[in-house]
């Protein structure tokens, strides 16, 4: 019998307790602090909870915070409309496994069906899937460490105990005061409901962390997600485990017909912008195309009440459609495609404004004018969106746009088949004046991407 006792604490020594303790003090294969310069990262654990986790969700909002939230799979299963609100307000969504149970106690093929099944249920609620994982109580085993292919394990640098309901918000603040200082990846927790917990302790924590982003606010700290805190400490790193991610899981190869379409796609494209001379302010990595013409539709009402009137002049946009395809092939989710999209239409305003500013035969453009199947997205930047009339135009466009669609979109014909009524082409217009001074001083904007409360809205916002 104590043969039998000893050989047991042998192998939980080695298969837990060891592997433990060397993540622990020596940070071997998981991420618990970031080398950063104004940035620290708030994670939160144990939810989503239906009382809390809105609430918090408010707060970060609030101050134009982003946080990384390590959900339970069975509470994601219970409340989809909180992991949903979670995404689109652009926070990111880990795993914390299916049930809240320590890895100690589960066999390496338990941990991960709890892995796989928690990514199932984000991806069926998202659109997305996550390779970001925090092991319930931060407890690794043996085989966690096999995982480098598959997991990104998160741990932390600060904990303060706030699953506690009597630490009380001033001590709580007091803590978390203490640890506020760029890199620290601060653990807390959004729901209380499990084991050792309180259930009303997250809303000390709410109280505390309201004092903290106020004073994080006034040192020019921000908190980000930990993928952005993992790349700006470790610039490669996160695009290394991207790559392995997508060898390992398969990313699926464009048949043949989509590859003929794409090639005639180009090919049209390059004849098109002979023909009409299309320019572009980066010949080396262009986003938009654009020609100057008169415009000819019907009058538009602009953002700041100008008017755009038939015979005015307008720069028309085109989106690229090469590097178009080239986002739509990398990302793996709609809402990749959209942040992408946004990032790229953000830095090209910039250099549109400047453009124009240094061709004088520009001078009497009125307005930017574009063609797109979109939802919210371009009011974000500026742009008026209005209905094309009825005619010719509007279903050519429509059909053209569609095709695209199932082309460089990640849900392909399903997205298109699905959002069918909402792949309506509209006009987008910009007045130059707003243009120029948006963003013709790009030192002084603040990154509209930062500020997009809803990426997927512009899931589709592609100038034609």
């Amino acid at each position: 019998m104590e043969t039998l006792l000893l050989w047991l604490f042998y192998i939980s020594t080695l298969y837990a307790f060891i592997p433990g303790m060397i993540s622990r003090m020596f940070g071997f294969r998981v991420f618990r602090k970031g080398r950063t310069q104004r940035q620290i990262a708030l994670t939160f654990d144990d939810g989503p909870d239906p009382l809390y986790t809105p609430q918090l969700l408010d707060l970060l909002k609030q101050f134009d915070a982003k946080a990384t939230f390590f959900v339970v799979g069975s509470n994601a299963e219970r409340y989809p409309e909180i992991i949903k609100r979670i995404h689109e307000e652009g926070h990111q969504i880990g795993i914390h496994n299916y049930v809240h149970k320590t890895n100690w106690l589960m066999r390496p093929a338990m941990v991960k069906k709890q892995i796989a099944q928690t990514d199932h249920i984000i991806h069926q609620i998202t659109g997305e899937r996550t390779y970001f994982y925090r092991p319930p109580w931060g407890i690794v085993n043996l085989f966690d460490f096999s995982k480098k292919n598959d997991t990104q394990i998160v741990l932390w640098s600060s904990m303060f105990g706030d699953w506690r309901y009597r630490v009380g918000t001033e001590r709580l603040t007091r803590r978390m005061l203490k640890k506020l200082s760029p890199g620290e990846i601060f653990l807390l927790h959004d729901c209380g409901a499990t084991l050792g917990a309180n259930r009303d302790a997250p809303s000390h924590m709410l109280e505390a962390l309201e004092h903290v982003l106020h004073e994080a606010s006034k040192r020019g700290l921000r908190s980000i997600r930990i993928d952005e805190m993992i790349e700006l400490s470790n610039p490669g790193n996160l695009a290394r485990l991207d790559e392995a991610w997508k060898s390992r899981h398969k990313v699926p190869i464009l048949p043949w017909y989509k590859k003929v379409l794409v090639f005639l796609w180009l090919v049209w494209e390059k004849i098109f912008h002979l023909v009409f001379h299309l320019e572009t302010t980066n010949e080396e990595d262009p986003i938009f195309h654009f020609r100057s013409r008169s415009y000819q539709g019907e009058a538009v009402v602009m953002q700041g009440g100008a008017r755009l009137e038939k015979g005015d002049r307008v720069l028309e946009l085109h989106f690229d459609n090469k590097k178009l395809f080239e986002i739509g092939s990398r990302s793996k989710s709609t809402v990749q495609l959209a942040i992408q999209m946004i990032r790229g239409v953000e830095k090209t305003l910039p250099e549109l404004a400047a453009y124009i500013r240094n061709h004088p035969e520009l001078g009497k453009i009125k307005a930017l004018y574009g063609v797109s199947m979109l939802n919210r997205g371009p009011e974000q930047f500026g742009f008026t969106v209005a209905d094309l009339p009825k005619g010719f135009f509007a279903l050519s466009s429509q059909l053209y746009l569609k095709l695209l669609m199932r082309v460089i979109h990640p849900g392909g014909n399903q997205h298109v088949r699905r959002h069918a009524e909402q792949l309506v082409p509209k006009l987008i217009v910009m007045p130059t004046d707003l243009l120029l001074s948006r963003f013709a001083d790009k030192g002084s904007h603040r990154p509209i991407a930062n500020h997009v409360n809803d990426p997927e809205g512009l899931e589709a916002t592609i100038p034609c």
